[in-house]
């Protein structure tokens, strides 16, 4: 969900390589110790908070309960304040001014840590929230830097985390304006394909951005992670309004996407000096923004594609490629467990700890019966080849 400027310039490294595996593969060698507890074995310098947050979700919301180790790995890069750095290779040494936090890495793991525990460290997702709405711009949305401009992406990831909590975001104001009229501001209107802009440019002219589309639309309906659940199908159609409410403003968004992938059923991504190629990660944000405004129907076309052309993909990218595809199909209704023949919850559950317990439906072969048993796997510690899922989705991605 966006990234930008010193540190975000690195971790942009991460974000391509989760939109384009064609890109050069991470090194095997992580310059940072992979810690006892994180998902993934590539270096968590600049998303093994986000990545982790996004596994942890992606178990919970599969019935999966997660390792607790791989739980207290989270709590613990939470600083006193509340607000969470993409990582931090020495915990137990208090955060001071040098620790770069940031808004999208502190709400992926209040939504995280509000599920883990069977809730009960709703008072550290809290604390973090508390943080973040601390940092509140006087147009109602938060930038991925604490006091940066507003964007898209940000915004909408800290909507997650305030839903997580139990906290209406329109609830959430500052100068009477609250996180849905800084997404608002961001729209463009129909003429324009009803897209949303991640942020204006230096002229204030706002430019579609799918990437930013998909996170509006989550943003918009209010939702989180692990809340994100499809709506009946309707047909997705793009109006203007004076003064839209959000639930039109992110049909309108909506209906952007719907129509991009609407040829070839994914999102492209154009990198400098490289030709269009599929962008997975942003076409699994858009199966997701596609569900929770038009239904099943509207998602089926860019979920089939994902379930086709994912496998290396996912393997390449590491522990949140294999959660974005889960929180996907969750949010479709598909089975995560039999997504185009893979099982991604036991392909991410792979990644790190074994999780306490999974649950897996299984029919038996008995020719007696046919009843469904669950079966409690346990899975050992895999090392796995990625790059950090997009800090925010997105976390550093360039206007097109």
């Amino acid at each position: 969900m966006n990234v930008r400027r010193s540190a975000a310039v690195l971790a942009a490294l991460a974000v391509i390589g989760t939109a384009a595996p064609a890109v050069a593969a991470p090194s095997p060698s992580p310059s940072v110790a992979i810690p006892d507890g994180l998902y993934g074995s590539t270096d968590p310098t600049y998303d093994g908070v986000w990545r982790q947050s996004l596994a942890l979700v992606a178990q919970i919301r599969s019935d999966v309960k997660p390792a607790a180790k791989a739980v207290d790995w989270l709590l613990g890069q939470q600083c006193e304040n509340g607000a969470f750095a993409p990582f931090r290779a020495e915990p137990a040494k208090a955060c001071d001014a040098k620790v770069m936090v940031d808004t999208n890495s502190t709400a992926a793991a209040a939504q995280a840590l509000a599920l883990a525990g069977d809730g009960n460290h709703m008072d550290v997702a809290k604390k973090a929230a508390q943080w973040l709405k601390s940092l509140q711009n006087k147009d109602g949305g938060w930038g991925y830097t604490p006091g940066g401009p507003s964007d898209a992406n940000s915004t909408s990831v800290v909507i997650g985390a305030l839903n997580a909590i139990g906290q209406g975001p329109e609830t959430a104001v500052n100068d009477g304006k609250s996180p849905y009229d800084a997404l608002r501001e961001l729209a463009l209107p129909c003429a324009d394909g009803g897209a949303f802009a991640y942020q204006p440019d230096k002229k204030g002219k706002l430019a579609a951005n799918a990437d930013a589309t998909a996170a509006a639309v989550l943003g918009l309906k209010g939702m989180s992670m692990e809340s994100a659940k499809a709506a009946a199908d309707t047909d997705l159609t793009c109006a203007d309004a004076t003064h839209p409410d959000p639930d039109r403003a992110a049909a309108n968004g909506a209906s952007y996407l719907a129509e991009t992938v609407r040829k070839d059923g994914y999102l492209k991504s154009a990198l400098a000096g490289a030709e269009d190629q599929p962008d997975y990660g942003n076409t699994a944000d858009a199966v997701v923004a596609l569900a929770v405004t038009g239904g099943p129907k509207a998602a089926q076309k860019p979920l089939t594609w994902l379930e086709e052309n994912t496998a290396d993909w996912a393997k390449q990218s590491g522990p949140a490629a294999y959660a974005q595809l889960i929180l996907a199909a969750a949010a479709t209704g598909a089975d995560p467990r039999d997504f185009g023949g893979a099982n991604l919850v036991e392909q991410l559950n792979a990644t790190g700890p074994a999780p306490q317990a999974t649950a897996s439906t299984e029919k038996s072969d008995d020719d007696s019966s046919s009843l469904n048993v669950w079966w409690i796997v346990g899975v050992g510690l895999v090392a796995g080849i990625g790059i950090g899922f997009l800090l925010s989705g997105r976390n550093k991605r360039r206007q097109p």
